[in-house]
C-alpha cells in the first residue's frame, strides 16, 4: 500500500459526493458544525490532508503531491470545497483532473497567498516569522495562526474556541507538514492557470478577513470571469464557522441547481 492511498477519509450522509478539504495547522474535523446542514444533501468526503489529523506525511510536500494524494482517496466524481490552505490543493487537482471536479468551491482562499505590490495577501513577513516560529512550539505557533483566522468577526472568541477544539480531537499535525504548508502559502501562484478551469467555480469570501484580503474577491473576478464570488460580510477567514448557515445555504444552492 503506497503513502497516498492511506490518507484519512470519514464519508457521511447521502446524496452526491462531496469532498472538503481543510485549512494549514488543522485538520478535517473542523467540518463539524456544518455537517449536519450538508449531510441531508451530500455524501460528504472529510479527508485529512497529508502530515495532518489522521494522515501520514508525504516523503515530500508540495502543492501537486498534495493534490494528486487527495485525488488518489476521492471519489472518482465530486463537488470540491477547500478552506484556504485547502482550497489550494482543491484548485491544484482540477487542474490536474478537470474530469474528476463537478464543481470547484474555494472558500477564503486565494490563487496566491503571499502579498506583492499588485496583489493583496498575507506580508511576507508573516509568513516568515510563522516559518520561524515552528522551529519552538509549534503548538502555540497553530493557536496564534487560529486567532488570526478568527480575528474582526464578532464572534471571534467563540470561532477560536470552536477552532481549538476541533484541532484537539485529532493528533496533532506534522511538524514537516505544516513547515511545507507554510512555504506552499507563501511561493504557490496559480492565477496564470485559474482561466483555464472549465467547471462551475464558486469562490468564497470572508469580508472581514485578515488573511485573504476581501481585495482578493474582484482580483480573481478578473483572473477567472466565468467564476461565481460570493461574500459573507459578517466573517473572517472561517465563514464556515462564523456563519455556517448562510454558508451551507449558498453552498447547497451552488451545487444543486
Amino acid at each position: 500500500m503506497t503513502m497516498t492511498q492511506e490518507l484519512h477519509i470519514t464519508s457521511v450522509g447521502q446524496g452526491r459526493d462531496l469532498v472538503l478539504l481543510h485549512g494549514w495547522g488543522l485538520n478535517s474535523a473542523a467540518w463539524q458544525g456544518v455537517l449536519p446542514l450538508l449531510t441531508p444533501y451530500f455524501t460528504v468526503h472529510l479527508i485529512d490532508l497529508p502530515g495532518f489529523g489522521d494522515s501520514p506525511v508525504l516523503p515530500e510536500h508540495n502543492l501537486i503531491s498534495l493534490a494528486q494524494a487527495v485525488l488518489e482517496k476521492a471519489p472518482k466524481e465530486a463537488v470540491w470545497v477547500g478552506w484556504s490552505l485547502g482550497g489550494l490543493v482543491a484548485t491544484q487537482a482540477a487542474l490536474l483532473e478537470p474530469e474528476r471536479i463537478r464543481r470547484l468551491v474555494t472558500v477564503a482562499s486565494s490563487p496566491k497567498f503571499a502579498q506583492t505590490q499588485s496583489w493583496p495577501g498575507i506580508a511576507p513577513k508573516v509568513l516568515d516569522q510563522f516559518i520561524t516560529s515552528l522551529a519552538g512550539d509549534f503548538k502555540t505557533t497553530i493557536e496564534r495562526f487560529l486567532a488570526i483566522q478568527a480575528m474582526g468577526s464578532e464572534s471571534a472568541r467563540q470561532d477560536i474556541k470552536a477552532l481549538k477544539g476541533w484541532l484537539g480531537e485529532k493528533p496533532l499535525p506534522d511538524r514537516q507538514a505544516l513547515h511545507d504548508g507554510l512555504m506552499i502559502l507563501q511561493q504557490a501562484d496559480l492565477r496564470e492557470q485559474l482561466a483555464s478551469l472549465t467547471m462551475p467555480f464558486l469562490a468564497m469570501y470572508g469580508k472581514l478577513d485578515g488573511l485573504v484580503p476581501i481585495a482578493t474577491a474582484s482580483e480573481v473576478a478578473q483572473l477567472a470571469p466565468e467564476c461565481e464570488i460570493y461574500v459573507l460580510d459578517k466573517s473572517s477567514h472561517a465563514p464556515f464557522v462564523t456563519d455556517k448557515e448562510q454558508f451551507c445555504a449558498q453552498l447547497i444552492h451552488f451545487c444543486l441547481v
